[in-house]
């Protein structure tokens, strides 16, 4: 069997697997086939992937050869061609790109898109989600404090004292827990807002106030994402956010709904009492983000506020969120390839059928199916 490593699009710093995680499979047996210059952006050289037992080989050799492909982002269109009966592992968001799904389907790709694993304890090992907003959350926080016009701890010098930074993060899943640890250890006051009362005892360990509302809807199911909530509940939701907001420095929001555009939790009118120079760093901007001003992949200036939007921050730490998504895909494939190097899609083990998303030429999800038919 023969697993092929492609090289992603060129906004992207990541790759799939580093040399480390190909060693694990060639040891094994099984043929690695990496397109040339793959890891050069996450500091891994094609000869580091020889050493590890691969072949460095052009993308129409390790598209055309490989049984099984691995790319984060979705191939470029150009190569989908190729794909026909092969199976393709990544980050696809099909939720989102249902209509692509369906043309795959009909090409007869076999597609596993890691983003929809089913949120369960055995899924952490192998859950890219979590892996990548650890990264997402720290980053966050070292993003807003380059940015940011003054100091985070607060400083006593005889030339006078120095207030510490007043840090908003305003959802409490992997990635905002990150955001709060890094923040209090640069010394910033933190609050957090979470629809979720469950995390307020985890908010309040790591050092940071939980800002409370009544009445939230229950999460408890929807995987660390947000849900939809009673317009009763976003009044009050918006009253005690602008109260926290004008106050802080540095606003970090993270509410995401899948399939769905990102809830607006920040309007203009609760920007303009933050005093210039403060910043909003919005992490869910890929889906339109938690502010009306938010542009992915751009700064925006509102009334002296720096809306940031970047979803994705794991990309500026190329290594270290290679090494750690490499590793939850050595776990997955644990799942389809026996012992003996042989693919085996079973379709008893409810990860394996929680994650794919196109079979036998049919878009096999059932989330999916219905959104964008061909």
């Amino acid at each position: 069997m023969t697993i092929g490593l492609l090289k992603e699009p060129a906004h992207e710093t990541r790759v799939s697997l580093l040399a480390e995680a190909v060693a694990t499979l060639t040891k094994k047996g099984i043929t690695v086939l990496v397109e040339n210059n793959a890891g050069d952006r996450s500091f891994c050289s094609n000869a580091d992937y020889d050493k590890a037992g691969a072949q460095v080989k052009d993308r129409n050799e390790v598209l055309h050869t490989s049984d099984i492909l691995l790319s984060i982002h979705q191939p470029l269109q150009s190569s989908i061609a190729a794909l026909e009966s092969k199976i393709l592992i990544g980050v696809f968001q099909p939720l989102y790109n249902a209509g692509i799904m369906h043309q795959w389907a009909n090409q007869g790709i076999t597609t596993f898109s890691l983003d929809m694993l089913p949120r369960t304890t055995r899924a952490q090992a192998m859950d890219v989600l979590s892996s990548q907003a650890n990264i997402a959350g720290y980053k966050a926080v070292l993003t807003a404090a380059n940015l940011y016009a003054r100091y985070f701890p607060m400083f006593m010098t005889a030339a006078g004292s120095i207030a510490p930074a007043k840090v908003l993060i305003l959802g409490a899943g992997v990635a905002g827990l990150q955001a709060i640890a890094t923040a209090r250890r640069m010394g910033a006051v933190v609050e957090v807002f979470d629809t979720r009362p469950a995390v307020k005892e985890e908010v309040m360990s790591l050092g940071a106030k939980f800002v409370e509302v009544d009445g939230a809807a229950d999460a408890s199911k929807a995987g660390g994402y947000a849900v939809e909530q009673t317009e009763e509940y976003k009044q009050k939701q918006q009253k005690r956010i602008a109260e926290s907001i004008a106050k802080a420095d540095i606003v970090i929001t993270t509410a995401q709904i899948p399939g769905k555009k990102a809830p607006i939790l920040i309007t203009g009118e609760m920007i303009k009492p933050m005093r210039s120079g403060s910043v909003i760093i919005d992490i869910a901007a890929a889906t339109g983000g938690n502010t009306p001003f938010t542009k992915n992949n751009e700064t925006v200036v509102y009334n002296g506020v720096s809306i940031v939007g970047n979803s994705n921050l794991p990309a500026t730490m190329p290594s270290d969120a290679s090494k750690l998504y490499g590793k939850n895909v050595l776990n997955f494939l644990q799942l389809i390839i026996t012992k003996e190097g042989q693919i085996n899609l079973n379709w008893e083990d409810d990860l394996v059928k929680g994650c794919c998303i196109t079979y036998n030429k049919e878009v096999m999800h059932e989330r999916v199916k219905p959104l964008a038919l061909p």
